[in-house]
């Protein structure tokens, strides 16, 4: 029988799908929270990532637009 994932661990995984971009410039990503009820994944840049001028567009340019591509039920991500 397969196991069920957490909607959590679903997250993980993809997080661990992007991190390995956001290394190769120093940087990184974790999980800081997901609000069910209101659809927002809540994470925290670090090390590069954390003061980056372009941290924004990182953001919603590529971690938002590639964990609302995996998993559909996320409707916004923020940074913390």
């Amino acid at each position: 029988m397969p196991i069920n994932k957490s909607f959590k661990e679903k997250i993980a995984e993809v997080l661990g799908e992007i991190r390995p971009m956001l290394q190769t410039d120093g940087g990184d990503i974790e999980l800081v929270d997901w609000l069910e009820p209101e659809k927002i994944l809540k994470i925290r840049l670090t090390g590069g990532c954390a003061h980056c001028p372009m941290a924004q567009i990182t953001l919603k340019g590529f971690v938002e637009k590639t964990l609302k591509n995996k998993l559909s039920k996320i409707k916004q991500v923020e940074a913390i």
